[in-house]
């Protein structure tokens, strides 16, 4: 399935929501139509577990091509918002995790050339998330080096803690894509967060894929267009570390839980590793694509205070 979160006016709630072709199918709506209780909300499901997942999936299968009347509406009529607007902890980002990019990054931002041992972990802020075609914010007494990274994201759905490589795969919910924006000259003594959790710089969407529609996280293009020309592609096969490599890691010393997100690391092609160096500026707008699951847009906007 495919789940968003959205809002149907700007004055309603946001809801969960499936979706079925041109129609986004409100999940609760639609457990009351067939009498059962249905979490409206993502995080409300994900706290469901599997129980709660499979009785959504029942329910989808059960209506069909036409949901019951009142439980559905046009796509194009609301607002998609980031799968989980407000994450409850911040976001695992994964630095270095496919070998062009160590590459790169190392020529340009003089990060160890090497290939990591052991995957590179920053985290991004709740505050941080962004949903699909919101602003990108710019503000240049900040930056100057506002920089684009593609990534696949990846939610836990079930407590995920010391487990094995063979046990990972078991604990996550679903995937969805996520753009890392990087302000490349805020790296402060090393340290990546500001450079990379500023406020709009995790925009997350426009869904979420479970994962029962995507065994293999490891055989899915991904790619980013800067103003329509293409800056990045790859393919998450390419990665240093697998997806179940990282959340084995992760959970070694740090609880994965129900709704905890991973931005699984960029392919090479990003700003910074380009002759010469690119950045994003007000008026651009970047697009980044994971197969199977959609694209996000957004544009960049000046918020520079006088």
């Amino acid at each position: 399935m495919k789940l968003v979160t959205y809002r149907a006016s700007v004055e309603a709630s946001a809801r969960l929501g499936v979706i079925l072709g041109d129609l986004v199918v409100d999940a609760a709506l639609l457990g009351e139509a067939f009498g059962e209780a249905i979490p409206d909300s993502m995080l409300g499901l994900i706290d469901a577990g599997r129980p709660g997942l499979a009785a959504l999936s029942a329910l989808m299968a059960k209506a069909g091509n036409v949901p019951p009347i009142g439980t559905a509406t046009a796509l194009a009529n609301v607002t998609l918002l980031a799968p989980i607007p407000r994450p409850r902890k911040n976001i695992f980002g994964i630095g270095l995790n496919y070998v062009e990019h160590v590459a790169e990054s190392a020529a340009a931002l003089d990060t160890d050339p090497n290939l990591p041992k052991q995957p590179v972990i920053f985290s991004k802020p709740p505050t941080a998330v962004i949903g699909p075609n919101a602003p990108i914010e710019h503000n240049k007494k900040i930056t100057q080096q506002l920089d684009w990274e593609v990534e696949l994201a990846v939610i836990i759905g079930t407590t995920a803690r010391r487990v094995t490589r063979a046990e990972a795969l078991a604990h996550v919910f679903g995937y969805s894509v996520m753009i890392d924006v990087s302000a490349r000259d805020c790296r402060r003594a090393g340290q990546w967060i500001f450079s990379k959790g500023q406020d709009s710089f995790a925009p997350f969407g426009p869904c979420i894929v479970t994962a029962d529609d995507i065994p293999d996280p490891q055989k899915l293009d991904l790619w980013l267009t800067l103003n329509g020309v293409e800056k990045q592609r790859s393919n998450t096969a390419n990665m240093l570390f697998k997806v179940d490599e990282l959340i084995a890691d992760i959970c070694q010393g740090i609880t994965l839980e129900p709704g905890d997100i991973i931005a699984s690391g960029t392919p090479a092609g990003v700003g910074a590793g380009r002759t010469p160096q690119e950045w994003m500026w007000p008026g651009d707008v970047v697009v980044a694509t994971v197969e199977g699951i959609g694209t996000l847009r957004h544009s960049i906007v000046d918020v520079t205070p006088e």
